[in-house]
């Protein structure tokens, strides 16, 4: 069962659990955007396809607030929002070091490898502009909770960018090579965008599990 967050005749809003896919991929494990068609056979008792337009993703081990589309019109207006920075993505992220900044902007170029399926800190020449905004909400045994405002939506980017300052995020055993065993602490907590047809400002927003390293802070309890 998933966890609808919002839904009218357009757009449809969901929490994404942890380690599913938003999409069909080559594990062939269930993803997100085909239970969210299943969900929507069931409810309207759809017969035949059901349409259901993926707009952005998340990273298989990351959970949160994910939007799809109910019909081609809203896809192809959504999938404009994203092209042009009108949605706007922010995650909560718990870092594993002490970041002594409040705020902060980093800008690098991307590269990704298709063959390990990781990305790098790159050049111009050979990368893709990634830019993220952070705020620091609170610092606690040596770890700092940040909220991260994406300004672009590269594969990876949060990780790559935060580890490659020597930041890391906790769990994040793919750019740590000291990271512990657990579930990553990055999590999509708020999306917002102009409705697709009524062009007003739709927010949805969702709080991460109550699991270990997120109870550590006060400000999410």
């Amino acid at each position: 069962m998933i966890n609808v967050l919002y839904e009218d005749n357009h757009v449809l809003c969901v929490e994404k659990p942890v380690n599913v896919p938003s999409a069909p991929d080559e594990s062939k494990d269930p993803d997100l955007l085909s239970m969210c068609r299943e969900y929507i056979r069931e409810k309207y008792n759809k017969p035949g396809n059901v349409y259901v337009g993926l707009v952005h993703r998340l990273d298989r081990p990351v959970g949160g607030v994910m939007v799809f589309a109910k019909t081609s019109k809203a896809a192809s207006r959504l999938s404009d929002s994203v092209r042009t920075h009108a949605l706007k993505k922010e995650y909560l992220a718990v870092i594993d070091a002490n970041i002594k900044t409040d705020r902060g902007t980093l800008r690098d170029y991307l590269r990704k490898d298709s063959k390990t399926n990781t990305v790098h800190v790159s050049d111009e020449a050979h990368g893709k502009y990634s830019e993220l905004d952070y705020e620091v909400l609170e610092r606690r045994n040596g770890k700092t909770l940040v909220r991260v405002y994406l300004k672009t939506g590269r594969s990876h980017q949060i990780r790559v960018q935060f580890s490659s300052r020597g930041w890391p995020l906790v769990f994040d055993q793919r750019y740590n090579p000291h990271a512990e065993k657990g579930q990553i602490a990055l999590y999509g907590a708020r999306l917002e965008f102009p409705h697709p047809t009524l062009k007003t400002p739709v927010i949805i927003e969702h709080d991460p599990p109550h699991t270990s390293v997120w109870n550590l802070f006060e400000v999410l309890k």
